[in-house]
């Protein structure tokens, strides 16, 4: 399918978000973006402050579909692959619901995958049965390059939550500049923390950027236990 509205994939972070940035940039017709809500731990999604994506789809300018899953259990998964299709499936419902409801159907997503076989396969499977194609910008790209050019770009970011060794409370609510990440790269060297956080080592939220026409503003308290942390958000409004 060439004709037809593009959907996005996106949690407000900054993988999701840069992959929207560009396929805009590259005038693709993105007519929504879809953001899944897991409670508690998820596989195949972004978890944390997922609710300001309606703050953020509303400086973007574009709709927002909101998917609200059951509890995935993904604390205590005996099989991992089993646990990424069933995470799937509430999406690729919403998306398959979208296709009929939008112009054209559905024909092309947005991920903001760089590393994660796991989560790229069952993307490209999920839009292959759509019958739509998958820009992923972020895929297989220098992790320091991507980073770089997200901020050349005029992104914001700030870090919300770090759960790997290296990264300590400090780094909760950081904004995520080019000394951080002279930093992540050091750590890189001596821990093997992921420069972009794509082991899960740190999640983030973009609070600016040049597809947004008013940053996100947000009031915080953080929550630490010992060894990693999260940004615990009390409240965020559009400046």
């Amino acid at each position: 399918m060439t004709d037809g509205a593009w959907v996005s994939l996106f949690s407000g972070g900054k993988d999701s978000s840069w992959a929207l940035y560009r396929a805009l940039e590259r005038g693709h017709p993105v007519e929504r973006l879809v953001t899944v809500h897991p409670e508690g731990d998820s596989y195949m999604y972004h978890v944390p402050a997922t609710r300001l994506a309606r703050l953020a789809a509303e400086s973007i300018g574009i709709q927002l579909v909101e998917i609200e899953p059951d509890d995935f259990e993904a604390d205590d998964v005996p099989d991992s692959g089993e646990q990424g299709d069933a995470e799937l499936e509430p999406l690729e419902a919403a998306l398959h619901e979208l296709d009929t409801e939008l112009d054209g159907g559905i024909s092309g997503v947005t991920a903001g995958a760089v590393e994660s076989e796991y989560q790229t396969t069952r993307i490209e499977s999920m839009a292959d049965r759509l019958e739509a194609n998958v820009f992923a910008p972020l895929w297989q790209e220098n992790p320091r390059d991507l980073a770089d050019a997200m901020l050349d770009a005029g992104f914001e970011i700030q870090i919300i939550r770090v759960a790997a060794y290296g990264l300590d409370e400090s780094w909760l609510g950081r904004t995520l500049d080019a000394d951080a990440l002279d930093e992540l790269e050091a750590l890189n060297d001596e821990y093997g923390v992921h420069i972009l956080g794509e082991g899960g080592e740190f999640e983030t939220l973009v609070t600016d950027g040049p597809h947004m026409d008013r940053r996100i503003e947000i009031e915080y308290e953080t929550e630490w236990d010992g060894s990693r942390g999260t940004v615990q958000i009390e409240d965020a409004w559009l400046a």
